[in-house]
């Protein structure tokens, strides 16, 4: 007897049925890419010899693909791709806008000029305790961090980063690293369990972690839900992320104790991220509670800005030096957070591309300092310039971009940044920017003033040599800081571009959400 016809089930009401276009792979694609190499680093990791050209073609495809993103999103608009063909948001997405986009091909070219410089800078114990592997799931965890569409997901890379960060962390085993290394745990696992709690505290109050989805019904929520709470402890557990006042210790406690090659890693990127997730977040998803919010944000923006000016005049240690002038940096990114407008965003998001190539060059410009001249300390450096004049060059040309003077990389986030905060009054936030770039332009005039003008103390240590290892990244990081200060109009367009998009993230619900639309907060 013929049993019951059975209806066919409509899968188009939960699954993603069209095939993915070609294209759309890119999202996932470095992500992807960084988890496989770091297996094939593990799979020979007994042959060390193999790491280095190993780790260099993984992080040459990385540009290569971040590139081709940009592009895409560029021409087409942000793109989203859904993991196992679920519909969103049950389905976790990855969403490459401008800002994620850009930011990726940022962290993807420092990575391969400090791998690299990797390539003399870790030496055959360096690799075989797993220096290259562990460079492999960091830049995973960028990866993942910057394309996500999922909240949850971002804490998830956030965790990734983090495990092979501290795996770098003591790479060495120097008693130094290790009280380094216990800094830094204790202070970023507090800032990543608050992280953990915010996204808890979101799931409670929205029901999902896509973000395209809280973003369209976060207008319907507000008034009856504490968003200002909850935005609230997203801040903090970014900004302890990012080294923010009075959360920054940590970072000048620790990121001058490992290899210079990591503490470049460190400083060009994992600061870069807390920015990107705060910008992020408070930009695109809370928009309202981040006004509200605004004083708090510029007072811990001002503060961080003369904290890290101040710190760095008062030291001595070449690599400290540094740290204070990354925190410095931290507190203009979050100017822009503060002021909110899409100029001052943008300035924030071309600040952020300066940093991630400026401080990783400035680290690695540190140890070489340190190479030549056989110590970190300014009172017994001397003489650089006599010793290696094209060094010194290139050393000047960065302390000037660090600093933010003319013409180079560093002014125009911070002409943006000034412009920004005068047009809404904020004079005093105005001030406390010219306060940092100046006081910063101090410590960096005196370490070339001591390090590389006056003459050495005792003989050299240290031999010049034309390294391709060392030249390649010194030389095509600071081509990168001259470029974009001389031509900035590319670069401004795309931080506009993405700014503007995270203030009206209509294109990036619409790439989740096909046929949604938002209008002043709200969907329809």
């Amino acid at each position: 007897m013929a049993g019951p016809a059975i209806s066919p089930i409509d899968l188009s009401a939960a699954l993603v049925l069209a095939p993915t276009a070609l294209a759309d792979w890119l999202v996932v694609a470095p992500v992807a890419l960084m988890i496989g190499f770091g297996a094939v680093l593990m799979m020979v990791r007994k042959s060390v010899r193999l790491h280095g050209a190993i780790a260099i073609a993984g992080l040459v495809l990385l540009v290569l693909l971040d590139a081709a993103l940009l592009w895409r999103v560029s021409a087409h608009g942000p793109v989203t791709m859904v993991m196992g063909r679920w519909l969103p948001p049950f389905g976790i997405a990855f969403t490459a806008d401008l800002f994620g986009a850009v930011m990726a091909l940022a962290a993807a070219v420092v990575a391969l000029a400090a791998g690299i410089f990797a390539l003399r800078d870790i030496d055959a114990g360096g690799r075989r305790y797993g220096f290259f592997p562990f460079l492999m799931l960091l830049m995973a965890g960028v990866s993942g961090a910057f394309l996500t569409g999922d909240i949850f997901n971002l804490y998830v890379w956030f965790e990734v980063l983090l495990i092979s960060s501290f795996g770098l962390l003591i790479l060495g085993s120097e008693p130094e690293q290790i009280d380094g290394a216990l800094k830094y745990a204790i202070l970023n696992l507090i800032g990543t369990t608050l992280f953990l709690i915010a996204v808890g505290y979101l799931y409670a109050i929205f029901g999902t972690l896509n973000m395209a989805d809280i973003a369209r019904k976060a207008a319907s929520l507000r008034g009856t839900a504490p968003l200002t709470t909850l935005t609230a402890l997203f801040i903090l557990a970014f900004a302890m992320k990012a080294a923010a006042f009075p959360v920054n210790f940590w970072l000048s406690a620790s990121y001058h104790t490992p290899r210079v090659v990591v503490s470049a890693l460190f400083g060009g990127l994992l600061t870069k991220i807390g920015i990107y997730a705060l910008v992020r977040v408070t930009i695109m998803l809370f928009p309202v509670e981040r006004e509200a919010l605004s004083l708090t944000v510029a007072v811990a923006a001002a503060l961080t800005m003369i904290v890290g000016g101040l710190g760095a005049l008062a030291q001595s240690d070449v690599r400290r030096l540094v740290g204070y002038v990354v925190i410095a940096g931290i507190g203009n990114m979050m100017a822009g957070v503060a002021i909110g407008t899409p100029a001052a965003v943008s300035g924030a998001i071309l600040y952020a591309l300066h940093s991630v190539v400026a401080m990783t060059a400035l680290y690695l410009l540190a140890g070489e300092a340190a190479r030549l001249g056989g110590a970190w300390s300014l009172s017994s450096l001397g003489g650089l310039w006599r010793q290696a004049p094209w060094f010194s060059g290139v050393s000047f040309l960065l302390f000037i971009a660090a600093a933010g003077l003319p013409p180079l990389s560093g002014l125009w986030p911070k002409v943006a940044l000034l412009k920004a905060s005068l047009d809404i009054g904020a004079w005093w936030l105005a001030a406390a920017i010219l306060v940092s770039a100046f006081l910063i332009t101090l410590a960096l005039a005196r370490v070339f003033l001591l390090a590389y003008w006056r003459p050495r103390p005792e003989p050299a240590a240290g031999t010049v040599a034309g390294d391709w290892r060392i030249t390649l990244p010194l030389g095509g990081l600071t081509a990168l800081v001259v470029l974009f200060g001389l031509l900035p109009e590319p670069l401004l367009d795309l931080a506009y571009g993405a700014a503007s998009g995270l203030a009206d993230p209509a294109a990036y619900v619409e790439s989740v959400f096909p046929g949604a639309t938002m209008e002043r907060g709200a969907v329809r």
